[in-house]
């Protein structure tokens, strides 16, 4: 018997083996880094209550808790769809106070981004074991869609700063629009007012996103690669982020290692 190898090079260094297998096909690709200024703090009353007391705020910990995408059809552009991005980001943040003490704090950052990938067409209709056969209106279900699919890494935190009720935010949605399972992320009700001041801050995400179709494929096994090609957004945007898009865009977090590979390391 061989000796199963591990192979954690360039894909242009592993053997390949011709193999048939039942696949999404990825037929567009970007990846991106985006930078996001002066984002609105969506806090709790404890956090509200904090930032009116202190200045000296630094973000702990960013994660994002969740991402809702959208695709739909672009008009007039066959075979083009625009996939609409929402981030909803969790920050842990700590406040100096006086006498040298410290308290902690969470919100909710909520941001978009939008971009047009090339999707194809297909009429074929999909279906499932295990779906229901028909929809409530008697119609039969599946659908050609193709899916996109998001991949980011957790927020780079670049900027943290507490501003005055007058100072405009980015703010592309209010706190009353945040799913329930959102808001339940953080300890306690959110302060859904504007009239007080504002932690704002401004983030960096690296992301890959892709459309993709169900397809049968006769291939040659391969490791997986980072698209070298840059997103083109919806719209342009002309206030860059010089230190962010200075960084070098993180390719070994989309190409997890294999179990073996770990094992040898």
């Amino acid at each position: 018997m061989a000796d199963n190898k591990c192979f954690c090079g360039t894909a242009s260094s592993a053997p390949r083996e011709t193999v048939c297998i039942d696949t999404q096909r990825i037929l567009d690709s970007c990846r991106d880094r985006d930078c996001y200024e002066d984002l609105r703090v969506f806090l709790t009353d404890y956090g509200q209550d904090v930032i009116e007391r202190t200045s000296s705020i630094r973000v702990q910990r960013a994660e994002i808790h969740s991402c809702n995408v959208c695709i739909e059809p672009v008009d007039f552009s066959r075979g083009f769809y625009r996939v609409s991005v929402r981030y909803y980001i969790r920050l842990e943040c700590q406040a100096c106070v006086a006498r040298g003490g410290t308290q902690d704090f969470d919100g909710i950052v909520v941001c978009d981004k939008n971009v047009v990938l090339f999707g194809s067409e297909g009429s074929v209709h999909m279906f499932r074991s295990g779906s229901d056969c028909c929809t409530e209106d008697g119609a039969v279900s599946g659908d050609n869609t193709p899916t996109a699919v998001v991949e980011a890494v957790d927020p780079v935190v670049l900027t943290c700063r507490v501003a005055e009720p007058s100072v405009p935010c980015r703010c592309c949605c209010a706190c009353a629009e945040l799913p329930e399972c959102v808001q339940q992320t953080v300890s306690g009700a959110l302060y859904p007012g504007r009239d007080r001041k504002q932690l704002l801050v401004s983030i960096g995400i690296f992301s890959v996103i892709r459309i993709e179709r169900p397809a049968q494929l006769l291939v040659n096994a391969a490791s997986c690669a980072v698209p070298e090609k840059e997103c083109r957004p919806a719209e342009d945007h002309t206030d860059p982020c010089c230190v962010f898009r200075n960084m070098e865009f993180p390719v070994g977090e989309f190409n997890p290692p294999s179990l073996s590979c770990m094992e040898r390391r």
